[in-house]
């Protein structure tokens, strides 16, 4: 019986493929909060952004401007607050097929632990009543010679 389980290198590098996914997942993790910190920041930017009152024409337009291209850049922070949350669902998505990959292996090699197991079982066990066999041939054929 092959005692080395041939799939071990295989088990090592679904461990490692599971292992790169945890750490895209934390990545992406990561980033999701960058883009909710300059969400944030943006909201902030345009609540502090209030459009004059008064002032002359030039002054109220620019203002205006310059809050709308605060809002596009809250929309924007907001855009990239969505495509951060995506990517971590295709990560976790990859996370759990390479969860699933590296399972599959490791029930393989439980399997075959335990295929070794039994058979050393079965080996002792063998080994085991042939002793018990040729001890009760040897006290047979010692009683016969003392007759």
């Amino acid at each position: 019986m092959n005692r080395f389980f041939r799939l071990a290198p295989v088990l090592r590098a679904r461990k490692a493929q599971e292992d790169a996914a945890k750490g895209a997942v934390i990545q992406s993790r990561a980033e999701i909060r960058e883009a909710e910190a300059l969400l944030k920041r943006r909201k902030l930017a345009l609540m502090g952004a209030e459009a004059p009152t008064e002032g002359t024409a030039r002054a109220m337009v620019a203002a205006i401007a310059a809050r709308q291209s605060i809002a596009a850049g809250v929309f924007g922070a907001q855009r990239m607050v969505a495509d951060a949350e995506e990517v971590e669902r295709e990560r976790m998505a990859d996370l759990a097929d390479a969860a699933k990959r590296r399972r599959a292996v490791e029930l393989m090699a439980e399997r075959h632990a335990a295929t070794v197991k039994a058979h050393d079982l079965r080996t002792d066990q063998a080994n085991l009543d042939e002793l018990a066999v040729t001890a009760k041939a040897r006290n047979a054929a010692g009683s016969r010679g003392d007759e």
